[in-house]
């Protein structure tokens, strides 16, 4: 009898209660082969985006190759969309917007996944260069949410964008080649810091102290001072035709140099650059090159300025979408109205993919452990971020988290539930609540990373495989 009682809990536990699978325990051999093959594809993406308007350009290559056209040609040759068109929007070279013609009228909404390009760096003032102490160095301004402290004594490299007065665009890429030349940032020798480490973690580098190392050769002419800086700008004329004037129309973006690399002894994780949010980037550009024909249009959003509040003109909260939206709209109805616009907007449904912090067994006390994402269990769907009281959070209903927890399930996505830390520990935000103004139903959902917004993140290659195989379901269903 007490056998028999044992074996009926035992058998009530498996049937009511619920545990996070580990994506490599539930995978097979030849899936996971994919996810290895998928993760070479990631690295490069990677490699390739180091900034904003390097994704958008790359993403926006690979989406013509495979077939999009440019919503400027469908409007200026008045190509009337049709199921399973792929059309692209390119927004100021820093955000892009795939979208994929479903069969029904956009009137009835869109599946739509949004991430971010945008990642935290430093970038160059716009004017920024100056000798001191026969060195020259740029003066930089940190863009987004970092630790100071992790950026000095770091291989660095300058991505950068001039615009010329004459209308001239000049690219600039230095410190990524092997035989690039790198930056640094300075530290203080451990026997001369003793102030410095008496302050508090937050205080030991300050913002107007991470000036970029960049050279120390004199000009040769004994006429002229600041002879170091003359020197680098005479190299930079000489290679790129540049002077001091135009670093005030270039944008400069100082980032690690490298490529990403493998992680661990099993190979199973990714350390690189910018993962928050190109890990996401990639993910639903991967999965929306494998969309053909949906039923409702897919549309994989890529945007600029979320680190810094998405604020501006390539940022979510500029107009951008929904005058693309309006613009396909009016190609497709009869009888154009903003209401069909505001129709198509509030009905469709958003992955809003962003990252989040995984549970770091170095920092268990900022996470509650049954709540937390881990790595290596699959993408992560997170009902609200926000910080302390959800405070500016898009906090998901219940009806459609549902829907989404159905649509994976039934394609064998693994997934699981996380949120942004304990309760009063602290929080953040992302793009979702800029959509759900839209009336759309939102809910974030992407990978969980370890040290986010570090000059290197590691993510799970797992994660980026689920991910991408949840977002490719979300697209079809």
């Amino acid at each position: 009898m007490e056998m028999a009682k044992e074996s009926k809990g035992k058998e009530l536990q498996e049937a009511l209660t619920h545990k996070w699978d580990n994506v490599w325990e539930v995978l097979g051999d030849k899936e996971k082969d994919r996810v290895f093959e998928i993760n070479e594809e990631y690295k490069d993406f990677l490699d390739k985006g180091k900034t904003e308007r390097e994704a958008a350009r790359e993403i926006i290559r690979v989406a013509t190759e495979q077939g999009y056209i440019s919503i400027d040609e469908v409007i200026e040759k008045k190509i009337k969309p049709t199921p399973g068109m792929k059309i692209y929007a390119n927004n100021k070279n820093k955000a892009v917007a795939l979208f994929v013609i479903g069969e029904e009228k956009l009137e009835k909404g869109m599946h739509i996944i949004g991430s971010h390009l945008d990642a935290p760096r430093l970038d160059l003032k716009q004017f920024p260069l100056y000798e001191d102490s026969g060195l020259a160095l740029c003066k930089t301004h940190y863009y987004g949410g970092i630790k100071k402290y992790q950026w000095v004594t770091l291989p660095l490299a300058l991505h950068g964008v001039v615009m010329k007065e004459d209308g001239e665009k000049i690219d600039i890429v230095i410190g990524e080649d092997e035989e690039d030349p790198v930056f640094f940032i300075t530290d203080l020798l451990p026997h001369l810091a003793k102030d410095q480490m008496a302050k508090k973690m937050g205080e030991g580098i300050t913002g107007e102290g991470l000036n970029l190392l960049v050279g120390s050769i004199p000009y040769k002419d004994d006429e002229i001072n600041e002879k170091v800086k003359l020197n680098v700008l005479n190299i930079l004329h000489e290679k790129y035709g540049i002077k001091e004037e135009d670093f005030t129309s270039a944008e400069f973006e100082v980032v690690p140099a490298g490529k990403s690399r493998d992680v661990g002894i099993d190979r199973s994780m990714v350390g690189g650059y910018g993962q928050d949010d190109r890990v996401c980037a990639f993910t639903s550009f991967k999965a929306i090159l494998d969309v053909e024909k949906p039923n409702k249009t897919a549309v994989a959003l890529f945007v600029d300025k979320e680190e810094i509040g998405s604020v501006g003109n390539t940022s979510m909260e500029s107009r951008f979408f929904e005058n693309v939206v309006s613009e396909l709209i009016y190609l497709t109805e009869e009888d154009y109205s903003e209401l069909v616009v505001k129709r198509a907007l509030a009905n469709s449904w958003v992955l809003s993919a962003d990252t989040l912090g995984g549970f770091d067994p170095n920092y268990p006390e900022v996470l509650d452990k049954m709540n937390a994402p881990f790595i290596g269990k699959g993408v992560t769907i997170v009902k609200y971020t926000g910080a302390r009281g959800k405070g500016g959070s898009n906090d998901a209903n219940s009806e459609y988290l549902a829907k989404i927890r159905k649509i994976f399930n039934d394609n064998d996505v693994v997934w699981q539930m996380g949120e942004l830390g304990k309760v009063d520990q602290g929080g953040g935000g992302t793009i979702a609540y800029i959509l759900a103004n839209y009336g759309m139903e939102v809910v974030d959902c992407g990978v969980a990373l370890l040290s986010v917004h570090a000059p290197y993140e590691i993510a799970s290659k797992a994660d980026v495989y689920m991910t991408y195989k949840g977002y490719n379901a979300f697209f079809n269903a």
